[in-house]
């Protein structure tokens, strides 16, 4: 592969070269998937990791280039690309914890598995076998990356990385599950609140930008200091990224984000701009906002969400922290010399992440 363009770091030929490596990878798994006899989770596998931003290994990659210039592009693009295993791995199991009917325009995985069998049990075998499946991604996330060709040495400066980064988003994503349970009412709303910055942090924004910039970085044996700045950077941009993902959540184009109209607010997901709204409207608003969280709701009921959230203040001041949090972001790259070329490429991944519509 051809080095990357920093003025194009989403362009189709790097998503092609990132979707190449993961079909390769997956293909090399084929052996043994048929041996055992488990063809339908292989098939789920690269249906799984199809599509998508390719965000997580973009900013690998340019993490990486910020601090050196590789010797085998080849080996980084495998090595970035495994993040998007572990990636499809959580959504798998993400769409099961939510009952998704859909993810990006197509039905979940463990949809997919439940109208594969016909009968009563259907829907067990599809819960069933959408676990496993996930279970197997994640493996196979790590077997990617350990087999990438990149040297010992940079593996082994990348594998801390790598291991916080899948325990964070794990104990994250329970934050996020717990927070779904919690109690509710206007009296629980600061510790909501609070929940549900750590569980921004840790589920989304490490996840999502600043561990995959860090992992570069190492593989790249960069400094203590390159790699503070990128984990102060990516932060700041995994945290407006996730907060772009809530406001599409609720107020997004089906036809662009491939999830039904409101479908954070049916399944009751109590995010920063939800709890927002909640803090910020009166009594009777709140009310009428928690009667519509995970619960079936139908165009009327979701306007009515959309307009309480909206008139309460919480979508403008979402809107400006992601505008804020953008704009530090920025401002940290200039931290330590990166690679300009790296800067420039990550100033375009940020306005990709944060100024998006699906």
């Amino acid at each position: 592969m051809s080095a990357p363009s920093p003025h194009e770091p989403l362009a189709e030929t790097f998503r092609h070269t990132v979707a190449t490596a993961i079909s390769d990878f997956l293909a090399s798994r084929t052996g043994l998937v048929e041996r055992i006899g488990a063809g339908p989770v292989l098939a789920e596998a690269h249906a799984a990791t199809a599509g998508g931003k390719r965000l997580r290994p973009a900013f690998c990659v340019w993490g990486y280039h910020g601090c050196a210039s590789p010797e085998d592009s080849q080996a980084l693009i495998r090595a970035a690309a495994s993040l998007e295993l572990l990636h499809a791995s959580l959504l798998v199991h993400d769409d099961l914890i939510d009952a998704s009917d859909t993810r990006r325009g197509r039905p979940a995985t463990h949809r997919v598995f439940e109208q594969s069998l016909a009968g009563e049990r259907a829907a067990a075998f599809g819960v069933a076998a959408a676990i496993l499946t996930g279970d197997v991604l994640f493996e196979w996330s790590g077997t990617m990356f350990e087999t990438s060709g990149m040297d010992e040495a940079a593996l082994d400066r990348a594998r801390p990385v790598l291991q916080e980064m899948r325990a964070e988003v794990l104990l994250g994503q329970y934050l996020d599950v717990a927070a779904g349970f919690s109690a509710t009412g206007a009296t629980d709303l600061p510790a909501q609140l609070a929940q549900a910055e750590t569980a921004l942090e840790y589920k989304s924004a490490r996840y999502s930008v600043a561990r995959p910039a860090q992992l570069g970085a190492a593989l790249a044996g960069g400094t203590p200091e390159e790699i503070d700045t990128l984990g102060r950077f990516g932060s700041l941009v995994g945290q407006a990224f996730q907060l772009r993902d809530d406001v599409l959540g609720v107020f997004g184009d089906p036809e662009l984000t491939g999830k039904p109209a409101g479908d954070d607010l049916r399944e009751g997901k109590r995010t920063l701009l939800v709890l927002t709204a909640l803090s910020r409207s009166t009594p009777a608003d709140r009310q009428r906002l928690e009667s519509v969280l995970g619960r079936p709701a139908g165009p009327d009921d979701l306007d009515t969400a959309r307009g309480i959230i909206r008139d309460s203040g919480a979508l403008q001041a979402i809107e400006d922290r992601i505008a804020t949090s953008r704009e530090q972001a920025l401002a940290e790259l200039s931290a330590v010399p990166l690679d300009p070329g790296a800067v420039l490429a990550l100033t375009h991944l940020t306005e990709q992440a944060t100024h998006r519509d699906r």
